[in-house]
């Protein structure tokens, strides 16, 4: 039974913000993510942080700046999922209107793997390019940034990563987690990284009088691709970022998405005057991620890039019925995994990780695999496919206490010849082994997590914003909240209670519709994925909604959680 904890606030914190004229109740909220001072939820873009703080960015501008003038080719190197393709889009735009002759590759995940490999350098040597750029990955690339000095081809890294001990001999890196690096926010995207180049590009190029005889680009016309990758890639929302989010979803709300964005929700009948983060991250990134996961994302790059809204639609559609796919093969490798873990004592203390492997996964949708199973069990999930001819491509997910990038690298340090080569974050990785060391991989990475992890950390926190009254549960606070940005370490608010069932009845085959009682109010409420009958009483975790149905507007409680009272 997972253990429903209030989050800890300062209420000095809280009653400044509600001084300033904020909802008491959105002021402690804040106050409970951080918050301290309303500057911080202000999200206009003139409080970006700015370029010049990012090392190495006003050098790879002048270096850019040049390679226009000079007519030579770039070619952008980007990585297949949502935050790396909306990064090639982003680099592709701005660099097209700035003048430059530029394209793109994006390598497919099952013949060449992540990142800027000796083979992807060899591949795009073919196109003669003068300099390649990489949007999302190449921090960790020395192998390949070596070949292609050998092929004469600069090379310019832009990446978010983290670092491994050695840096590539590049000509120019931009990324915020580089040692040296002073930029106060070091949980931007791909996208964001490349956005921010792209400013330092254009400072430079207006510098240089570029735009004196035509008319300076507008880069926030980009912000709602840079929103979707943020999003998408699960970063923290830091202030920086969530001013990143929200520029990018008021655009979209606006109707000034970009075609490709207009079309992913369209085809998931979304409206895009209503787009919240939800849209962007369960919405839109997994039709684009579908494209990486499962076939070329180039179709997700075309989409993105494409201004004609008819032919956006129709990339659309083919990504929505990719992720059908997707979602199809996910339910069957979970079938399988579920068989796997039946007689896996995960619910004691005995284990403190999982390492799974069938040779019918597919390799594009381990990452959802592993990120299920790691919900279900509460332990870091490592789930392996077949790669090239006795290799196993693993994807891990991680809990809250386990680094599990730092994990993996302490097993390599153990075990050096185990793992092939591996990279990621705190939160999730990607590894490669040869198929017959996956025993020894599975032991040595659970005595690395056994002595990272302590018992009480396997057992599932449901963090809340504490119990609201029945006066304070109102539509006006939930229609306050709809319009924040809410994500990574920056969670959508959710309160706990209990409730009398007055009413329940099974919708959709699966959800129950729900009237709850409490201290003489009646709420309207749904628990989506769950058809059996509650109890009359429960201690319930839930959402405050905006339910729109008929032209009419009225509150409506999603929960998320509940136990017997």
């Amino acid at each position: 039974m997972p253990s429903i904890v209030p989050r800890p606030y300062s209420q000095a914190d809280a009653q400044r913000l509600s001084a300033s004229g904020l909802h008491p109740v959105l002021a402690r909220i804040y106050a409970a993510r951080g918050i301290s001072e309303t500057r911080q939820i202000e999200h206009e873009l003139v409080t970006l942080l700015p370029f010049t703080e990012m090392k190495g960015a006003t050098e790879m501008a002048r270096r850019l700046a040049d390679a226009i003038q000079a007519e030579k080719r770039l070619l952008i190197i980007a990585d297949y999922d949502s935050d790396g393709a909306t990064a090639c889009t982003v680099a592709m735009r701005a660099l097209r209107e700035f003048g430059a002759i530029v394209d793109y590759l994006v390598p497919n995940r099952f013949e060449f793997g992540y990142g800027l490999t000796p083979e992807i350098v060899q591949l795009a040597a073919k196109r003669r390019p003068d300099i390649l750029i990489t949007v999302d990955n190449g921090i960790s690339s020395v192998s390949g940034v070596d070949e292609a000095r050998k092929l004469g081809i600069e090379v310019l890294i832009t990446d978010h990563h983290l670092p491994g001990e050695e840096l590539p001999d590049a000509a120019g890196i931009v990324n915020p987690n580089q040692p040296g690096c002073n930029f106060p926010s070091k949980n931007l995207a791909g996208v964001g990284v490349i956005f921010y180049m792209m400013l330092a590009l254009r400072a430079e190029l207006r510098q240089r009088g570029t735009f004196n005889s035509k008319p300076e680009p507008n880069l926030a016309r980009l912000l709602d691709l840079v929103a979707l990758g943020t999003v998408a890639d699960v970063v923290k929302l830091d202030d920086n970022n969530r001013i990143l989010v929200h520029q990018g979803l008021k655009r979209i709300r606006a109707g000034r998405a970009s075609a490709g964005i207009a079309a992913l929700l369209q085809v998931a009948g979304r409206k895009p005057e209503r787009a919240s983060t939800y849209d962007l991250g369960f919405v839109a990134g997994p039709r684009l991620n579908a494209a990486g996961r499962l076939d070329d994302m180039a179709l997700g790059i075309e989409c993105l890039l494409t201004d004609n809204l008819d032919q956006a639609t129709k990339l659309a559609q083919q990504l929505d019925a990719l992720n059908r796919e997707r979602r199809a093969i996910e339910a069957d490798m979970l079938e399988s995994a579920e068989t796997i873990t039946q007689d896996l004592s995960l619910d004691s203390q005995d284990s403190f990780s999982l390492c799974l492997h069938d040779r019918d996964w597919h390799q594009g949708v381990i990452g959802i695999l592993a990120s299920r199973l790691k919900d279900k069990f509460h332990r870091p999930v490592i789930a392996f496919a077949e790669g090239h001819e006795g290799e196993l491509k693993g994807s891990g997910r991680s809990i809250p206490g386990l680094h599990l990038r730092d994990a993996l690298d302490l097993v390599s340090k153990r075990e050096p010849t185990l793992i092939k080569k591996f990279g990621g974050h705190a939160m999730a990785a990607g590894l490669t082994i040869d198929s017959a060391h996956l025993p020894r991989f599975r032991d040595c990475f659970e005595a690395v997590c056994s002595e990272l992890l302590t018992p009480a950390l396997l057992t599932r926190i449901i963090e809340t914003d504490g119990a609201l009254n029945a006066a304070e549960a109102s539509l006006e606070l939930a229609q306050l909240m709809r319009t924040e940005v809410w994500g990574q370490a920056f969670p959508d608010p959710s309160f706990q209670g209990e409730f009398r069932v007055a009413q329940q009845r099974v919708v959709g085959e699966k959800h129950l519709k729900l009237r709850l009682a409490q201290d003489g109010r009646s709420f309207e409420a749904m628990l989506f994925f769950h058809a059996d009958p509650l109890p009359d009483r429960v201690l319930a975790v839930y959402r405050l909604d905006v339910n729109e149905y008929n032209g009419n507007t009225s509150l409506q409680l999603l929960l998320s959680h509940w136990e017997p009272a």
